[in-house]
């Protein structure tokens, strides 16, 4: 084969290694000392044994868009899968809002027509009665401008925004890292089984995604966190050394 063709052969090769239809998304902030310092003290927290009188819980929400249908889908037939008309029509938003112990598999979800700081206190109402012998509820989340204590003191007199604050010890996420907390892995399981179908109605969300999320309940499906402390320390080396010149001792060779 000549140099001409060779070369005229590599760079098809090339060309057909490119994938322009595909695109991968990630979700990681800058790994200063802030962010190191917040993911571990989330890995530490990951890292314990499980304690009845302080559950660690992972908590999140995320809106839903209600999209209902313009022309009735055509249903599944033996043989043939269904199929659902490319135009659809929007019907608004909603918020789904759940918590996961991992290690119980015990899960708790509500769906509100909106995202303020009232839903956020109803929530962690709930939530805290649900774990009515616990002396704290160890809560892992986001910093939303909703997720703080202030949410309690503008909807609940003094004491008892007082007191359903005391029954939560809250651990941050870092910025942009929500892949830190396990509630993520749960709203990927939900998204796949039930979120991802069009929905036209709050109503007609609500009744499908508590019955998955009952069902989970039942299975007691559970979350196994693999990303531990030493891992984070080793694989995510060359940001450690930037913070510290010391942290080389956790590289790998």
């Amino acid at each position: 084969m000549s140099a001409s063709k060779s070369y005229l052969c590599q760079s098809a090769i090339k060309k057909n290694e490119l994938k322009p239809h595909l695109k991968r998304n990630w979700c990681i902030g800058i790994m200063n000392a802030v962010f190191i310092a917040c993911m571990e003290k989330l890995l530490w927290l990951y890292s314990l044994v499980y304690d009845a009188s302080y559950p660690v819980v992972c908590f999140d929400e995320r809106p839903c868009f209600l999209i209902g249908e313009v022309i009735e889908p055509i249903a599944m037939q033996t043989g043939k899968v269904a199929k659902q008309h490319y135009a659809y029509e929007k019907n608004g938003s909603c918020c789904l809002l759940v918590a996961i112990e991992p290690l119980t598999g015990k899960r708790l979800a509500q769906v509100y027509s909106q995202r303020t700081k009232k839903e956020y206190m109803c929530f962690m109402q709930a939530l805290a009665a649900n774990y009515p012998q616990a002396k704290k509820i160890r809560l892992v989340q986001d910093n939303l401008n909703t997720h703080n204590t202030s949410s309690f003191y503008e909807h609940l007199p003094a004491d008892e925004a007082f007191a359903l604050a005391q029954r939560f010890e809250y651990y941050y996420t870092p910025k942009a890292a929500s892949w830190l907390n396990m509630i993520e892995i749960e709203f990927s399981a939900l998204a796949r089984q039930c979120l991802h179908r069009r929905m036209a109605s709050q109503e007609v969300l609500e009744k499908q995604i508590l019955a998955l999320v009952n069902e989970r309940n039942t299975k007691q499906v559970k979350i196994s966190w693999q990303f531990s402390l030493e891992a984070a320390r080793t694989k995510l080396n060359r940001h450690y050394k930037k913070v510290n010149p010391d942290n080389k001792k956790y590289q790998t060779t």
